[in-house]
């Protein structure tokens, strides 16, 4: 039997059109530290997205919104040190780029040179445009993001299926035209219907990730910490479990007080 190890090529942007061409799905994760970086790298995950979702699932805000462009840096620079070839994209975080374009082009700048980071991703369509022209502008590649976007949790106020209506369905595609022609590499489509989704990915050339917006698009993203069941709170529709570590973590963390506890930790060949 073969000891050979996995061996995997640079994901770049000009790959993730190439893999559309193909009709190669695309999968992506998020990551906020060095350790999990390097987990996700290993399995071939093809993008990971330091997302700004590290306000709720790692420093347990109920919303993006608190997350700042510091901290955000913080993490991208912390994924950054431990991936070696997936496409490493970082959000923009709320606050950071809705003043005016040149502030977006500061953040978008920062987050490049002091994470090293390959690419940002920005929420929005028509009403960021000239932020996304000026980001562009500068050679930074972007993902852009429509559908649910959870930064304007307070104006949709819930976190709703979105685009179910005609009307916003057709600004949902106009934004996503919009988008590719202003030069993104990848839109992320979030919780809106899979007949709408795939229609968006059929008429674009760009690759369109999906989450919560069903199989017709090129690729599909979630947050690491959901998919592994680091947490049972939160069960959308559209979420697989593929661990359930909540259970297999507290029972490790269980038994490691009941060892110490009854002196059973260390033992004779865990001492020098």
């Amino acid at each position: 039997m073969s000891t050979a190890k996995k061996t995997f090529k640079r994901v770049t942007v000009k790959s993730l059109l190439e893999m559309k061409q193909q009709a190669e799905k695309i999968s992506m994760l998020t990551s906020y530290d060095f350790t999990m970086a390097q987990l996700v790298d290993k399995a071939g995950v093809d993008v990971i997205l330091v997302g700004d979702s590290a306000s709720n699932v790692f420093a347990g805000h109920e919303t993006t919104l608190p997350i700042t462009l510091d901290q955000m840096i913080y993490h991208a620079s912390s994924v950054v040190r431990g991936v070696s070839r997936a496409l490493i994209v970082v959000d923009i975080p709320f606050g950071s780029y809705q003043s005016d374009s040149k502030e977006a082009l500061r953040s978008a700048i920062r987050i490049m040179k002091e994470s090293g980071a390959h690419a940002v991703k920005i929420e929005g369509g028509e009403e960021i445009k000239d932020s996304l022209k000026r980001i562009l502008g500068a050679g930074i590649p972007v993902m852009g993001h429509l559908g649910l976007t959870p930064q304007s949790i307070y104006q949709f106020g819930s976190y709703n299926v979105r685009a179910k209506e005609d009307a916003e369905a057709e600004k949902l595609i106009s934004d996503a035209l919009l988008l590719e022609k202003l030069g993104c590499f990848a839109i992320v489509l979030e919780k809106v219907p899979a007949a709408l989704a795939k229609k968006v990915a059929n008429q674009l050339q760009i690759p369109i990730i999906g989450i919560g917006a069903g199989n017709g698009v090129d690729g599909q993203v979630l947050v690491v910490n959901d998919m592994l069941g680091m947490s049972t709170e939160f069960s959308p529709r559209f979420l697989r479990r593929y661990l359930n570590l909540d259970e297999q973590i507290n029972g490790a963390l269980e038994k490691y007080v009941s060892d110490v506890k009854s002196k059973d930790f260390p033992n004779e060949n865990e001492q020098y």
